[in-house]
This record gives C-alpha cells, sequence and structure tokens, in this order.
C-alpha cells in the first residue's frame, strides 16, 4: 500500500525546552508536539543534550556488546516480553536485539552487563545509565505537554507514575548481495512513548496515515518521538499510533539503532479517561493490561493478525 515519497516528519526543536522556559515558547512547543502526534504520531525531536562523545560511546558499547560470540548473547534470557536476547528470526535474519529494564538505575544495568562480563564492564553500565537518563527527560517532556494539551492535568500524577521505562539495542547486520535488505517487519510499537535513535546508516520507514511510506534521514542530535498502542488507546484514538519498519540502508555497513519505551506498568489498567468518551467519540479500546496483550501478541492468533495489517492485535485484542 502506498509508495515512497519524499515529505518529512514535523522537526520539533528541544535544545532549550524544560518547564521552566517561557510561558509562551513551551505553550508553542506543545502545541506543535500535539499537532504532530495526532496527525503523524510521530516527530524529529532535535535533542542536543546528548553529547558527540556520549554517542560515540554509545554505539561503540553496542558494538561490542553485539561483537560477543552468540552463546554468550544467548545467556541473556528473560520470560518478560522484550528483555532477553532476540536475533535472527524467521524473515527478519538481520535482525537482533536486547532489551535493559529501568536503564536508569545504575544496580539495573550493571545486573544486565555482568551477564556478558561477570568481571563487570563499568564503562559499558554507565554509557547505558547516563545515555537513558537523559532520553528518559525528552520522554517526560512529551508526555507532560501532551496531556497539557489535552486539558487533562489532573491525570498527570496518575500517567507519569504509571509506567517504567525498557531500553533496547538493536543491530541489523549488513545484507549479502544476494540477501533481501528486510530488517524489521511493520509493525507499532506497544508502549506509550518510544524514543528511537539510529546510527547514521539509516534504515527507519514511517507509514503515513494515507499508506505512504517515509524514509527517515536523521541528524546525530536528532530522534524519533512516537506513539504506542498504549497511548493511542489511552487517548481513545487521540493520537495516532504509526506503523513503521526497518529496511537496511547499506550494504557496507551494519545498522545500530537503540530506543527507550515507556511501558504501562504490571497491573496498571490502560483505559481511557472519561472526559474522552462520548457520543461524538465512543470508546475504542476496552480497558486492558498490556502484559496480558502480549501475550495475545505473541501468540499465533496475535501473529496472524499481525502479518495481515500491523494494526489489527490492538483492535483485535480489546477493540469495541
Amino acid at each position: 500500500m502506498g509508495s515512497e515519497t519524499s515529505p518529512r516528519l514535523p522537526f520539533i526543536d528541544f535544545s532549550n525546552v524544560d518547564q521552566n522556559m517561557n510561558a509562551l515558547d513551551w505553550d508553542l512547543t506543545k502545541s506543535r508536539v500535539h499537532q504532530a502526534l495526532t496527525d503523524y504520531g510521530c516527530f524529529e525531536a532535535f535533542f542536543p543534550k546528548i553529547s558527540p562523545e556520549l554517542q560515540t560511546s554509545l554505539f561503540d558499547s553496542m558494538q561490542q556488546l553485539f561483537d560477543l560470540p552468540l552463546e554468550t548473547k544467548l545467556k541473556n534470557r528473560s520470560s518478560k516480553p522484550f528483555l532477553g536476547y532476540c536475533g535472527f528470526l524467521p524473515g527478519q535474519p538481520l535482525y537482533e536485539s536486547m532489551g535493559i529494564a529501568d536503564p536508569n538505575i545504575l544496580e539495573k544495568t550493571e545486573s544486565f552487563t555482568k551477564i556478558f562480563w561477570p568481571e563487570g564492564n563499568p564503562e559499558f553500565s554507565t554509557v547505558i545509565q547516563a545515555y537513558s537518563k537523559k532520553l528518559l527527560k525528552l520522554n517526560e517532556t512529551v508526555r507532560r505537554m501532551v496531556l497539557e494539551s489535552l486539558g487533562l492535568e489532573k491525570y498527570m500524577v496518575e500517567h507519569m507514575g504509571s509506567t517504567n521505562y525498557l531500553f533496547r539495542v538493536m543491530k541489523y547486520r549488513r545484507p549479502e548481495t544476494d540477501e533481501s535488505d528486510h530488517g524489521l517487519d511493520a509493525h507499532t510499537d506497544k508502549s506509550m512513548i518510544t524514543i528511537l535513535h539510529q546510527n547514521q546508516v539509516g534504515g527507519l520507514e514511517v507509514q503515513t496515515k494515507s499508506g505512504d511510506w517515509m524514509k527517515i534521514k536523521l541528524s546525530p542530535n536528532s530522534f524519533i518521538v512516537m506513539v504506542g498502542d498504549s497511548f493511542y488507546a489511552w487517548t481513545n484514538g487521540r493520537l495516532h499510533a504509526p506503523i513503521h519498519r526497518v529496511k537496511s540502508a547499506s550494504r557496507v555497513e551494519d545498522r545500530y539503532s537503540l530506543a527507550l519505551f515507556s511501558i504501562p506498568k504490571a497491573g496498571y489498567v490502560v483505559k481511557a479517561p472519561e472526559e474522552f468518551v462520548d457520543e461524538q467519540h465512543p470508546l475504542l479500546f476496552r480497558p486492558f493490561e498490556l502484559i496480558e496483550f502480549f501475550q495475545y501478541y505473541g501468540s499465533e492468533a496475535g501473529q496472524n493478525a499481525q502479518v495481515q495489517d500491523a494494526q489489527s492485535p490492538l483492535k483485535i485484542y480489546c477493540g469495541v
């Protein structure tokens, strides 16, 4: 469906954005964020608060991690979705990834690190934590702006306290000459908000509401801020959760990318506020817990729904 097209995502400068900034500037940025997440479900955020040195250290650390032998990487196991090692899936042989829960907490990154380096690797642990803490600030700022734009400030404390964070590192090896450039299937994220970053190899593509695919090209200081299914459902469809995929942009270099997800906590019920449900805006989704949705998503039925339409799993699982 659709064709490759040249339009770019909205670009929003966060270099000087914080809650202490000029009220007019905050409101203007807030309005742009709301509009972008309504129209596209994502935008390009210029966020230079992560230094080039920290970015270089992170991507070097990721390469060090993925260069480990497969038998070492397979030690990263978890019963929780998207935490354990995932690699070389059927139809997606270029892709492998790992997840780190609560990455802003040094003890958690150290625990993850010792899976691979039992003697420890302080540089790896501190780089992941430092990077995550900065992206967490951007995530929280965007969510505050959204709730203010929607007039839902009374839910701010509940909403901000409803999530944990997951940091996912990903590698897409360069395809061989006779291999497809297909990296990752088209999908929507299940998070509240996702922040994505990639090295300069690129490869991320986002589908517009009209069905066109946009190739995303980012500067080193730019990130993609994206709505996930949980936020889409919580706002009763006021925001858009975009379909996206990855195609290798190079047959010479490997692609490395990362994502910070704000994930509803276990036991938290994703439910649209009563202010968003009326005769003109009927309820789109029944209340659900993310962990139960993940279980459906990983089932044969959920994966079949995903193949048919990347937006189908949520609709089938809890659509009204």
